[in-house]
Parts: C-alpha cells; structure tokens; sequence
C-alpha cells in the first residue's frame, strides 16, 4: 500500500483504477481514458494531484539561494504571484527535477516539485538552502486539484469566494493568487487553460465534489499523460533525468544565461556542452503507418546514428501515434523506428503536437 491523498475515498468510491504512481496509490482513470482526455481538450477535466510536493522557502537571502540553485533566474520574476517554469541541476548540468517556482517577494517563494522525486529534491534543496540561512517548508498538510480544459475555470469558479473570483478570472497564464484559503494559480499540465487550485486537504473532498456537480469530469494520470504528451511537456524520469541536461531535453529555453555572473550550479557544464557541435537533438515524432510508439524504442538515423524514444503513446487527439524522443545531432526529418524487429517510418516534427484543442503538426 502506498500513500494516500485526501481524496482517495472519493477515487475509490467512483470506480477508479488504482495503480502506484511514485509511491502514492493515484487513480490511472475512471473508465475510459479516452473520453477522459476528449474532455479536458474539448470541456473541462479534474485531476487530483495532491501528491505533488509543496514547498515554501523564507528568509532574507531566498532569492540569492534560487539565484544559485536553480538554472533560470528568478530575479527575473517580480510581481506577487508570478510564477516560472525551471530545472533544477547537478554540478554535471544533469537534471535533478523540473519545477515551478512562485514569487510573494524578494524573501518568500513557493517551489512545486515531483512526487517521485520528494525526498531527493528535500535533500538537495535543504543541503544548499543552510548556507542561505533560508528556512525550507514542506506543506504536507496542503492539497492540489487541476482542473483543465476551454470551459474549465469558467465552471470552477463557484468553487471560488465571491470578493476573489473576478480577480482569479482575470488572472494571466502563469501567475497565483491567493482566494482566503485557497491558493489559484493559471497554470496546468495539459496544454489546455486551466487552474492548478491548492487547499488545506480537509477541504479537497468537498471542493472534488462542488467540481464534479458543476460537470467537470474526473480525471486520472492516464489522461495526464497522454495530453502532456500532445502538449510536448516533458516527464520527469522519461524525457530527462540526471544523466541528461535541458540542452538535451528541450529545455534550453528554461535556462536564464543572462546576466554572464550569475552562478549557478550546472553552469560551467552547461556552457562547455552549449559550445559542442554533438548535443543530441530532443524531437518529436510521429508515425507514418501502424503501430505503437513506446519509450525505449530504438530509432535509427541512416547515416547518422541512433536513438532512443523518451515518451511514446497513441494520440487521442491526432489519431496518430506520436513520440518525444532523443536522437543523434544533424539536420534531418525522417528515420526509422524499431518495433519487434520491423523498421518503420517516422517523420521527425516540431512540437507541440496540440496546444489548447488544436493540432499543431501537419498530418
């Protein structure tokens, strides 16, 4: 048995199929994953993601501290409630977690980090937060819910104090506010519009329940996944991890190279790669015919090399099968991939492969 969210019961109770997720028993879907991912793309969907780790930062030098620990700059950030997207690395330029980071002020920041990943981040973010004197909080007491999709903040707003709901739909992508108890921020991991709402967790079941009466369909980690691989959004463990830096994930635009004297730990590993003529390309791919793309498949580049599938699935969306993936540098946009022994065709495209309902590659 794993550990549970707060609204385990309420999984449980709808039918749920329970599988473990990083240690936490989580709902994989309710029925039929696919009708679950059509409604997030086309309506409006709720996730429980009460297992993701919450932690808050305080004390004068916290913004040097994340200056430091993390590779895009948080100076960057400077109004109440802004949020951004980063990585946080080793001394090898390996990528230890993705995360969001959220700006109170210049002495206060929530970070939001991957349930997998909890203890190693703790340990990391505690080891180089001493020195900072930064006092480092994790809100285990805290529950998540994202609800997803073009009608979702729309029907999710009752859920909402009157005297903050007009602010919190006003609210612009990746920024948070506060709404009394709750914490809103527009945020998500769909490639849909969206809040990401935290609360104190004796209060997500009746919150779970006020959004499914308002006709939010729930929503498990299948889903999840396969609209986070639409939206081309990255899965710690599958498309980075330690052994690989953003340069190679597709993350480059999450690191912050300016101002040339911020330190932070990765850089110099970082700055030798980014003058390498070998980095391997992080791509998306879709299938020509048939088949199944799944991670770890083999992918050959004729006269170039070979690599490997990072995340691959059938597209709900595009009826296709499509795949982000890890390949030899070079200029190219076709290869082949291994499946049970057979080479198939592969067309190599820029992702997205859907964003906010709408296919984004040519079929």
């Amino acid at each position: 048995m794993g550990q549970k969210t707060p609204l385990y019961d309420k999984h449980v109770e709808a039918g749920a199929r329970i599988v473990d997720f990083g240690g936490w028993d989580m709902p994989v879907n309710y029925g039929s994953q696919k009708e679950e991912h059509h409604a997030v793309r086309q309506h409006a969907g709720v996730f429980d993601v009460s297992h993701m780790t919450i932690v808050d930062l305080s004390g004068e030098r916290t913004q040097p501290f994340l200056r430091y620990l993390l590779a895009n700059d948080v100076a960057k950030i400077t109004q109440s409630g802004k949020a951004m997207y980063t990585c946080m690395l080793n001394e090898s330029g390996g990528v230890i977690d993705d995360l969001i980071v959220y700006f109170f002020d210049a002495e206060s920041y929530r970070l939001v980090v991957n349930a997998a990943t909890r203890e190693k981040d703790l340990a990391w973010i505690r080891e180089h937060a001493e020195p900072y004197d930064v006092r480092v909080s994790e809100r285990a007491e805290l529950a998540m819910l994202a609800v997803q999709g073009p009608k979702a903040r729309e029907l999710a707003a009752p859920v909402i104090g009157e005297q903050w709901r007009d602010q919190a739909l006003l609210l612009k992508p990746f920024t948070a506010m506060y709404a009394g108890d709750l914490f809103v921020a527009r945020t998500g991991y769909t490639g849909e519009d969206g809040w990401e709402i935290v609360m104190p967790a004796a209060d997500a079941p009746a919150t779970w329940d006020q959004l499914l009466a308002a006709g939010i369909v729930p929503c498990g980690l299948g889903a999840r996944d396969t609209l986070r691989l639409e939206a081309a959004m990255n899965l710690y463990g599958n498309d980075m991890d330690a052994n690989f830096t953003p340069l190679e994930s597709g993350l480059e635009w999450t690191i912050a190279w300016e101002p040339a004297e911020r330190a932070f730990i990765g850089r110099a590993a970082l700055e030798q790669q980014q003058t390498a003529d070998n980095v391997r390309r992080f791509v998306g791919l879709v299938l020509e015919g048939k088949g199944v793309l799944r991670g770890h498949q083999r992918i050959v580049v004729e006269g170039v090399g070979e690599g490997e599938i990072t995340s691959g699935g059938f597209s709900p969306t595009m009826e296709r099968s499509i795949a982000l993936a890890r390949l030899p540098a070079g200029d190219y946009d076709v290869a082949k991939v291994d499946i049970r022994g057979k080479l198939l065709d592969v067309r190599v495209v820029k992702t997205p492969f859907v964003r906010n309902g709408k296919i984004r590659v040519e079929l």
